[in-house]
């Protein structure tokens, strides 16, 4: 199912919005030209081939990642200024 909002109903009910997403693609129009396209992440991911960036993922508004950076030891000698 195809939802179509002017810029000013997605702006008024946004959740609205994001639900009608799930059950398809919802374009937004600006000037009653389609200008944008809000769909599910699945359903970006399947358009995409399957692929998000590490920038992608970490530029979602939920994105919560744990992230340790492992620990380079003895591999640092000090500098030759000679």
């Amino acid at each position: 199912m195809v939802t179509t909002l002017t810029s000013r109903e997605f702006n008024q009910d946004t959740s609205g919005a994001k639900k009608a997403a799930s059950q398809g693609p919802v374009f937004i129009t600006d000037r009653g030209r389609p200008a944008h396209v809000l769909l599910t992440i699945e359903d970006y991911l399947r358009l995409s081939g399957g692929h998000m960036s590490l920038a992608d993922a970490l530029a979602q508004a939920n994105a919560d990642f744990d992230f340790d950076a492992p620990r380079m030891g003895g591999i640092s000698r000090p500098a030759d200024l000679d």
